[in-house]
């Protein structure tokens, strides 16, 4: 619906509009960009102070025009309560990570489209992204905001302040309204456990910060050694090299974790939030008998928690599907799914989830629905999609460069996508550019570089692609929703209830 306000040529987004007690609120597109419209009527200016803009008044009330800025979100979240992040506790749930900031539109018509039964999050990034692309948890929260505030998502909605390894972490995203904290111990696991024998076991299990365990080695083997635990029908024993195994490899983490759930609790005070535990980025799969350790080991401590990813079998690479054997894979998945009911419940979380469509339907089935799916970076390809169709050579000068940097930025993923095996950017005519997001090597080339394009600056000042990019993006905002859209509505409806 177009209209002129405040002298404005604006379209208000017709789902963004609503009443609530006598206040009319609505999202309005003036151009490229989005303006906040607030009316109220006499007597309820006081309201207004909340947040910033253009007010004029009549006999009728006042009519504010402002900015989608960090203020007049914050306002609204506290005005309009759907707005506010909330915990979703073991409810089937989803995160839709989204890099550039303008992806929530479609990710709330996918949930919309893929059906009931599936709890969102729309604002989810984790440190590492936020420091690649130049962002803050101000600027994600307030970027799903809108989003979800403009598409009239008004389901609730979760916040994840993704793979946080430190207190200053946690405090940055409490700060900017998250409301479920993924805590990532990797830098706390001891990879050597994998592969120790039974002596050097030992040594590290002894080495392990006992004090903060709140615990002795006399008092973990009194606990666990030569047990057998049978979790429906799975038979778990504890002989000395598991249970050291486990202990080695996972103890410093399990302290870690406890360290930073303490923290979050003591800092949240009354708030509700709620934990996720990440032990997904290791270089071997998480064993049942280690999930069970680790999970016994933190009731023990006290910390709750609503869902954990292990590191399953196979691999869970960026951006593409499976790489392992299905069948070794649903054998994994029905083992921790138990694990999780058993000392639970609390959910399974699939990182790296991202277009692992084969994986799905056997998560669902195992996990019975206590499952979360993460995704992030088919968000951002999804955003290219859009440039190979609007500005082929633009896509050209982003994919040459992902190229030159994809040695340096693969370091810190799992990844096995290889230059050679990848087309060059010559070799694809413009009407087939958009199949090179289908290629698999080219496709996590464009995927692990995203910090590197976002962050590269250009000669004249400003950012070389960025720019561009998000203003391309801005200016064709239906046609990024509908690629969104499609894309995302195959990973959601394996899940849907």
């Amino acid at each position: 619906m177009k209209s002129r306000i405040d002298g404005l040529d604006v379209e208000l987004l017709p789902r963004s509009r609503t009443d609530e007690d006598g206040v009319e609120w609505a999202l309005a597109r003036a151009g490229e960009a989005l303006q906040l419209v607030i009316h109220v009527r006499p007597g309820g200016e006081e309201l207004l102070d909340d947040f910033e803009g253009r007010a004029e008044g009549d006999a009728r009330g006042t009519l504010l025009v402002g900015p989608t800025s960090p203020r007049n979100a914050a306002g609204l979240r506290r005005r309009l309560s759907w707005l506010t992040p909330r915990p979703l506790g073991t409810a089937t749930s989803a995160g839709l990570g989204d890099r550039l900031g303008l992806a929530t539109p479609g990710h709330v018509r996918a949930v919309r489209t893929a059906g009931a039964g599936l709890r969102p999050i729309f604002a989810q990034q984790s440190i590492r992204e936020m420091s690649r692309t130049g962002r803050t948890p101000t600027d994600v929260m307030d970027d799903a905001t809108w989003g979800v505030f403009g598409e009239g998502w008004r389901e609730g909605v979760g916040a994840d302040a993704d793979h946080l390894k430190t207190p200053e972490d946690i405090d940055a995203c409490l700060a900017a309204g998250f409301s479920f904290f993924t805590i990532d111990p990797g830098d706390h696991v001891d990879p050597t456990a994998d592969s120790a024998d039974a002596e050097a076991l030992r040594a590290i299990v002894a080495a392990l910060p006992w004090p903060e365990l709140e615990d002795t080695e006399g008092d973990l083997k009194a606990r666990h050694l030569g047990r057998t635990v049978v979790v429906e029908g799975l038979q778990l024993r504890f002989d000395e090299v598991t249970l050291l195994r486990a202990a080695a490899k996972y103890g410093r983490a399990v302290a870690h974790v406890a360290r930073m759930d303490r923290h979050l609790r003591r800092a949240a005070g009354t708030r509700a939030v709620e934990l996720e535990v990440s032990v997904d980025e290791t270089e071997t799969p998480t064993s049942p008998a280690e999930h069970y350790w680790v999970a016994s080991e933190l009731k023990r401590l006290g910390v709750e928690w609503v869902s954990l990813a292990p590191r399953f079998v196979g691999r869970f690479e960026k951006g593409v599907d499976y790489i392992g054997d299905l069948d070794e894979l649903e054998t994994d998945l029905a083992a921790h799914a138990a694990i999780a009911r058993q000392l639970g419940p609390y959910k399974l979380s699939l990182h790296s989830g991202s277009d692992k469509f084969s994986v799905y339907p056997i998560a669902v089935r195992q996990t019975r629905g206590l499952v979360h799916l993460k995704t992030a970076g088919t968000s951002y390809l999804e955003a290219l999609r859009t440039v190979a169709a609007l500005d082929a050579g633009l896509f050209r000068e982003i994919y040459a460069f992902a190229r030159e940097r994809y040695e340096t930025d693969r370091a810190s993923y799992h990844v096995s996508a290889e230059l050679g095996r990848a087309l060059g950017v010559d070799e694809v005519p413009e009407a087939g550019l958009s199949s090179l997001l289908e290629q698999f090597d080219a496709r996590e080339i464009l995927h692990v570089t995203f910090g590197s394009v976002l962050t590269e600056r250009a000669d004249a000042g400003g950012f070389r692609f960025r720019d561009a990019l998000l203003g391309l993006l801005a200016a064709h905002p239906e046609v990024y929703a509908r690629n969104l859209e499609t894309h995302f509505v195959r990973h959601l409806q394996p899940f849907v209830q």
